[in-house]
């Protein structure tokens, strides 16, 4: 079974049955985005937690082994995303980007935040004037090497 395959198969059983991605996070007993992602193909999933994903939603052994596969993270994206969510982030970085980039190294000195070693939490949060979305990212600072 493809990634591709893989991530119709869960998508159409998640639709099937009703259920949220929380829902199928909380089966697994990993973050909501965390799980998403590797549903989406962009993460995987050791062998209990791929097992556990598939019980939940009822899929065959073969979403487990897709889930297990290391992806090739970000390979369907060329250019900016159309999609005004997604291409929101990216108008983030642009507009931002420079200014996140002076001030992490202003506080911690010159690299990078982890990727790798990072938590990335939604929030809805409720307002008056219209409800708010709220991300937190948390990732390890990594100070580039000098030799």
């Amino acid at each position: 079974m493809t990634k591709t395959e893989m991530i119709e198969a869960i998508k159409t059983a998640r639709k099937k049955q009703n259920t949220t991605w929380a829902a199928i996070a909380g089966a697994v007993g990993l973050s909501e985005i965390f799980v998403t992602s590797a549903c989406l193909g962009q993460n995987s999933l050791g062998a209990e937690d791929a097992g556990k994903l598939v019980a939940f939603l009822g899929l065959p052994a073969d979403v487990s082994a897709a889930l297990q596969e290391c992806p090739l993270k970000a390979s369907g994206v060329e250019t900016v995303a159309k999609d005004p969510l997604i291409y929101r982030f990216f108008e983030i970085a642009y507009v931002y980007g420079d200014s996140l980039k002076e001030i992490i190294h202003e506080k911690f000195g010159d690299g990078i935040m982890s990727a790798i070693d990072f938590t990335l939490h939604v929030e809805k949060v409720e307002d008056p004037k219209g409800d708010r979305v709220k991300v937190v990212m948390n990732g390890k600072f990594l100070p580039y090497k000098k030799w």
